[in-house]
């Protein structure tokens, strides 16, 4: 699945440079000015995942391919967006296609980076929430009432954007609205920006990385969130990290007293946040991990690979991660009754090591 993210905020909140770090690369203009970005940088970045390695050398396959994610950098939105201020909703439209959105705030405190509308992590989230509403008010108000008798289903639509409306106009995000699949799929058709799951980076200075949990339990009660969703980095650190070798990546965050990177914490948190998971094949060909939302099932898996394999499917040949690796592979896996034959409705966990089989 296409596990996509809008990095957005206001301006100078440090998005950007967040975002060339993530990349580990200068793909995005980093500048100390309003709009620096001046259209969407996408970029895909692999998922850590050290099973990988350990996989692809036990069954001495030819190549690694990870789990992926496509972050997306939107221009620093102002107040008005929604109705054409600073470079305007042009790139609100950008959102649209993302799974999840991630507020960049800015809780640095360096005096010398202009503010540009920028006050405190909890009325600059204000600011952007209020432009996507606006934004999404402006959507639903553009749908025309169906003319004549109505059908379940349409009659089923229209109450649910009538609710969003009343919803939006109360000040809410249309995600707490949501009731059941039916008004999740109406709001995924008409492409809502506040249906969207959230994610929240706070990007603080240098010299306070390691308060992380102080950051994160402060700003969930203000912001009113779940810590889970709170990543908190400094995007200077992230920089630097981004121009070292692996190894010295590791050292550097050892002696900040970081276990992980601001990449790895923030993939982590989207995983948690979306309710998404990995499975793993492993063949001489390739080691691969698959991106799935949990509770997928055994057939929804493999439609992930092919979307024939859904049809075609007969069973899967499933083994836990860690007896792969303590078995020796799949023959070890199969002599020593770790592998288990499971069917279309067998619900996927985390980690396992799958082999499809399926039929002409």
């Amino acid at each position: 699945m296409n596990l996509s993210i809008a990095i957005v905020g206001l301006p100078n909140v440090g998005k950007s440079t967040l975002f060339n770090a993530l990349l580990k690369q200068q793909v995005a203009l980093a500048a100390n000015y309003p709009f620096a970005t001046i259209e969407p940088n996408v970029g895909v970045v692999p998922v850590p995942d050290a099973r990988l390695q350990t996989l692809a050398d036990l069954v001495h396959s030819k190549k690694i391919v990870p789990a992926v994610v496509e972050f997306v950098d939107i221009a620093g939105l102002v107040k008005g967006a929604a109705q054409g201020a600073g470079l305007g909703n042009q790139f609100l439209s950008h959102i649209r296609e993302t799974l999840a959105v991630c507020h960049v705030l800015r809780a640095f405190t360096d005096p010398d980076i202009i503010r540009e509308g920028s006050v405190d992590p909890k009325a600059d989230l204000e600011t952007i929430r209020t432009e996507l509403q606006l934004a999404d008010l402006s959507t639903l108000e553009k749908q025309k009432p169906p003319k004549g008798a109505l059908n379940q289903s349409e009659a089923k639509r229209w109450s649910t954007v009538d609710k969003f409306k009343a919803t939006l106009n109360e000040g809410k995000q249309l995600r707490v609205a949501i009731a059941d699949a039916d008004e999740a799929l109406i709001a995924k058709e008409l492409s809502l920006l506040t249906s969207k799951r959230e994610l929240f980076v706070l990007n603080i200075d240098e010299a306070q990385i390691a308060q992380q949990q102080h950051f994160v339990q402060k700003f969930s009660e203000e912001l009113n969130v779940e810590p889970s969703q709170i990543v908190v980095v400094s995007a200077k650190i992230e920089s630097e990290l981004a121009s070292l070798s692996e190894e010295d990546q590791k050292l550097y965050l050892a002696d900040l007293g970081l276990n992980e990177s601001g990449l790895d914490r923030l993939i982590r948190a989207a995983y948690q946040t979306l309710a998404l998971q990995s499975f793993l094949t492993a063949g001489e060909q390739e080691v691969r991990a698959w991106t799935i939302r949990v509770g997928s099932t055994a057939v929804e898996a493999a439609g992930e690979i092919h979307t024939d394999f859904m049809k075609k499917f007969i069973k899967a040949n499933i083994v836990k991660y860690a007896d792969f690796i303590s078995a020796g592979g799949w023959k070890g896996a199969k002599e020593t009754g770790k592998m288990r034959q499971e069917g279309r409705d067998y619900v996927m966990q985390e980690g396992d090591v799958v082999e499809f089989m399926i039929g002409g």
